[in-house]
């Protein structure tokens, strides 16, 4: 496996998101951790992306980076024609709020509303109008039609997760993150949430960014970006589960005992 500081999409696609040179630290002296050493890395729009490598590889730091939930010591990050890594509070604020989703493993829902009352919470708290028609769009996709008037402790927590698919949808962002969302689902809702994914890339243009450890999951993207010590070290397009097992088999075998 050849190590390598830029990994770009295909010719002709635009990025959805830029990464340029990001540098994350924790701690000082000898117990000083660099989650980020220098990563560039483009993030295709239009594509379902997963982020892997072992355990402090830096993948969930990368993620928090780019959707404005933490700050990088040194390094850009674009989202869209903004450079994130330059805005005050108040606008990266507004662009969490307009141009980001986000699908979180514990689902983070508001335990007291419904189903529908979660999926348009973002745009109630934004003061934005519901466009009806994606609204009705989104909920078809997620296939919670039959559900929407019921509270979280009473759907399942595949059905959970979907809500907070369709959470993160209902806004139309430019760019969707999820940290482990199948973490802690059964194989059967955690495959029906990646197929929900999977249909928001192909059907509505969604651009998805997924944080896993599970080759299966994977397995249902456009491609993988693999990390290790901070830094990008390969990378599949079209991915298989063996494909993905055979890059992280050869990154263990690098890795020190």
């Amino acid at each position: 496996m050849t190590e390598v500081s830029t990994f770009s999409p295909p010719a002709g696609t635009v990025p959805a998101a830029r990464v340029r040179g990001l540098t994350k630290t924790y701690g000082t002296g000898q117990a000083l951790v660099r989650a980020l050493d220098d990563v560039t890395l483009d993030i295709a729009a239009g594509e379902f992306t997963a982020v892997m490598g072992p355990s402090g590889s830096g993948k969930s730091t990368l993620m928090h980076c780019c959707a404005a939930l933490d700050t990088a010591d040194s390094g850009e990050v674009w989202i869209g024609d903004q450079d994130i890594t330059r805005l005050k509070d108040k606008a990266l604020t507004r662009l969490r709020r307009d141009e980001i989703g986000f699908v979180f493993q514990s689902f983070n829902l508001v335990p007291t509303l419904t189903a529908e009352e979660n999926i348009k919470l973002p745009m109630a708290i934004a003061g934005r109008r519901l466009d009806q028609a994606w609204y009705d769009s989104v909920v078809a996709t997620v296939d919670l039609g039959d559900r929407l008037g019921h509270k979280p402790n009473e759907l399942s927590g595949g059905q959970q997760q979907r809500v907070a698919v369709a959470r993160a949808l209902a806004s139309r962002p430019r760019i969707v993150f999820a940290d482990e969302p199948t973490g802690n689902l059964d194989s059967r809702s955690g495959a029906e949430v990646l197929e929900l994914l999977r249909h928001a890339v192909d059907d509505h243009g969604q651009t998805v960014v997924m944080v896993t450890h599970d080759p299966v999951a994977a397995a249902y993207t456009d491609r993988v970006v693999f990390l290790a010590d901070g830094r990008v070290v390969d990378e599949l397009r079209d991915p298989t589960r063996e494909q993905v097992l055979d890059v992280m088999n050869r990154m263990a075998e690098q890795t020190p005992s």
